[in-house]
């Protein structure tokens, strides 16, 4: 039979997939969870699930009418609720069923989006610490049930049986594992206890503790004693302001430069925004601490702020953000866009106060987060409005903000790269120029927006011209007088495509001022290996092209007494090697990346300087 035949011959009996819950244990736990320490969050998750739908049965109950109690004492851990419970189908379709939740259950359909799970498979996140699950649950919704017993076990089998009321008096579920040995680490009672308040502390039912030790009297210690900061009510502005201050410090570790309220009732989010007090390397991106419906999801999430709000850490807890099914990140979709999009716009409302009506905070937040707003100012119409008069930059006249610097220099010109603005640093402040170091990120970009802001100001880019043309020619005798030196120093300097020019300026300390910028070096490389490669006809056209490439110029300080001694050489092989030492030490100076030719021509007029001296001291 050919396979076109095969294909089209009686179908085939349909058949289930088979499950090898074994593997899908291990497939949890290496590539959907990140710690086995989240199979209590997902007791507590489920728990807190029963819980939402006990009060839908119980509307008018209070919400600590239910509660959750833990107990672990080194030998089980226990997750007790006063939840919606299982009836004896519940169980067999949903703690037997992988992939099928109890939240699904057309009784409660309509209150889905109140739960904290939508999988359906939490439960099974307990075997990564325990090889038997029980469970004993009582249903709220049918008011003689009996209590059900489920039993599942590593092995993919499981036992189900009914027990008389009195097995379990009142509604709800109550898990118990027994920890296997390799588990210890997240089981032992501290551990237990300190995994409880980091997963629920926020949650809106109360949740106790008891480690079974000898004198504890009552349900145990409290999970959660207080609601979130932000939810509670305080005697005065600065009562409140405080208080979120200190939680941010107990939180992240440090004392927040400023806390920022996060309240998006659209979406029912809560939170803070602590402003980091020091610098934040560029690049690096902090998590935020994000809840949903008061349980932790993550403590690393980047997801909910944009990329520029690296000077703020976050808590917040939401309503309507989406999980994804390993519940330790948020699902990207439109509703985590919009919500980044609002607390986008609140950092920038907060900016915008602070810029109003607190010079003294907006001094320290952009002393340590300029990088942060000036990436922000560059996008965003409002910030650069506000603050690009108050940014510091680096200029001939040290950091300074804008503003300053705009009322001391009439027309403002920019370097297009650090290098560039190195070089012409000393001169160009010597010469009265107004220069701004425009090779940090944002910063030429930000520089040319000045105007507007302040119309008055003019910006301009620094080029080889602007500075050379306001450095002072000399006179026509001392032209003529140093012709020869000049012809051979440019001679000497030719394989650099280096011109060599004599004038005076400001300070005479320089001897020399190199002037070259990275495009000119690269167009220069450029046409050479064009014309290596190419050869013949076409090698002699791109090297009378290469003529008109821009050259680099050594511009020799006439005012250095260094440099009248050596415009007076007379010995040509000395005259050469002087003017390459000139070059060289005006290279050095412009902190640029020397080439290899470069350091290898610093090396040789050094050693040749030092054995002419010799020869004439001998």
């Amino acid at each position: 039979m050919t396979l076109p035949d095969a294909l089209s011959g009686p179908a085939g009996a349909d058949h289930t997939f088979q499950v090898d819950l074994r593997g899908l244990v291990d497939l949890l736990s290496h590539h959907l969870y990140s710690s086995p320490r989240i199979y209590l969050r997902e007791l507590l998750q489920n728990a807190v699930d029963a819980l939402t739908a006990r009060h839908g049965l119980a509307p008018d109950a209070p919400a600590d009418a239910f509660g959750i109690r833990l107990h672990a004492d080194g030998s089980v851990v226990r997750v007790e609720d006063d939840g919606v419970g299982l009836t004896e189908a519940d169980v067999h379709s949903f703690l037997a069923t992988i992939g099928r939740s109890s939240k699904r259950a057309e009784q409660i359909t309509e209150q889905r989006g109140d739960f904290i799970g939508q999988f359906g498979i939490g439960l099974l996140s307990c075997f990564l610490v325990a090889d038997e699950i029980h469970v004993l649950s009582r249903s709220a919704r049918t008011p003689d049930a009996p209590a059900v017993e489920w039993r599942g076990r590593g092995d993919g089998s499981y036992s189900i049986r009914t027990l008389p009321t009195s097995a379990r008096p009142h509604p709800g579920t109550t898990v118990t594992l027994t920890p296997r040995a390799d588990a210890a680490e997240w089981t032992r009672p501290a551990q237990v206890h300190a995994l409880a308040r980091t997963f629920g502390s926020l949650l809106p039912y109360p949740v106790t503790f008891a480690d079974g030790t000898a004198g504890q009297a009552g349900p145990g210690a409290s999970v959660n004693p207080e609601p979130a900061p932000w939810a509670r009510t305080y005697p005065t502005p600065g009562a409140r302001s405080r208080a979120l201050a200190a939680y941010g410090e107990e939180t992240f570790g440090f004392t927040p430069l400023d806390t920022i309220e996060l309240d998006l009732p659209a979406v029912g989010l809560q939170g803070i925004a602590c402003v980091l007090p020091e610098t934040v390397p560029a690049g690096r991106r902090h998590g935020h601490r994000v809840y949903v419906k008061g349980m932790l999801l993550s403590e690393q999430a980047e997801e909910i702020l944009p990329e520029w709000a690296f000077f703020v850490r976050c808590v917040i807890d939401a309503e309507s953000l989406r999980p994804t099914a390993s519940r330790e990140s948020l699902y990207e979709d439109d509703t985590l866009a919009a919500v980044r999009d609002a607390l986008a716009e609140r950092l920038r409302a907060w900016i915008a106060r602070v810029a109003a009506s607190d010079p003294e905070l907006l001094s320290r937040f952009l002393h340590a987060h300029h990088l942060a707003v000036k990436s922000l100012a560059v996008h965003d119409d409002e910030i650069l409005r506000m603050l690009l008069p108050w940014l510091p930059f680096e200029t001939t006249d040290g950091h300074t903000t804008l503003d300053e610097f705009a009322r001391t220099h009439r027309t403002v010109l920019v370097t297009s790269s650090v290098e560039e603005f190195r070089q012409v640093a000393a001169i160009a402040s010597a010469a009265g120029l107004g220069v701004v170091n425009g090779g940090y990120t944002y910063d030429r970009d930000l520089v040319h927006r000045l105007p507007e802001i302040r119309p008055e100001a003019v910006v301009a880019d620094l080029d080889p011209e602007t500075l050379t043309a306001h450095l002072d020619p000399v006179d026509r005798e001392t032209e003529l007088a140093a012709a020869a030196y000049l012809a051979q120093a440019r001679d000497a300097l030719a394989v650099f495509d280096c011109d060599v020019a004599l004038r005076t300026f400001q300070p005479a300390s320089a001897p020399a001022l190199l002037v070259d910028s990275r495009e000119a070096r690269h167009e220069r490389t450029r046409s050479r290996l064009a014309r290596e490669q190419q050869g013949g006809l076409w090698g002699d056209i791109l090297g009378a092209l290469r003529q008109d490439a821009p050259r680099a110029q050594l511009i020799l300080n006439q005012l250095n007494p260094l440099v009248r001694t050596a415009l007076t050489i007379d010995e040509p092989e000395l005259a050469r090697t002087s003017a390459e030492a000139l070059y060289g030490q005006a290279a050095l100076l412009s902190r640029r990346p020397l080439r290899p030719a470069e350091s290898s021509l610093i090396n040789r007029s050094f050693l040749d300087l030092l054995a002419h001296a010799l020869r004439k001291d001998s």
